[in-house]
């Protein structure tokens, strides 16, 4: 299914950079950036409370907050993209 992840990481005190990179790393682990701080991530629902379980033990809930939104496996009827920066089609066989 397709998952969208996006996060807000306060940078307004020390460790926050630390908690932003740890985030984004963790993010790109399981699928491809889209923007800033938004995530495609084409996953099963193991994979999606694995990832939810590792990205509350990073974040903050004081200062940061998480959203992921479960699109499904029907996204491609869901999902508009107008402008640059075009994500990859996952189920397409990727030649470089």
């Amino acid at each position: 299914m397709l998952v969208l992840i996006t996060y807000d990481v306060s940078l307004i005190e020390g460790d926050g950079k630390t908690r932003l990179r740890r985030v984004s790393k963790l993010c790109q682990n399981y699928g491809q950036r889209v923007q800033n701080s938004v995530f495609e991530c084409h996953i099963d629902a193991a994979q999606l409370a694995s990832l939810k379980h590792q990205l509350i033990d990073i974040i903050d809930p004081e200062k940061d907050s998480l959203r992921f939104y479960q699109i499904g496996n029907q996204y491609k009827n869901k999902v508009e993209h107008i402008g640059v920066k075009k994500s990859l089609d996952l189920d397409s066989p990727l030649i470089f």
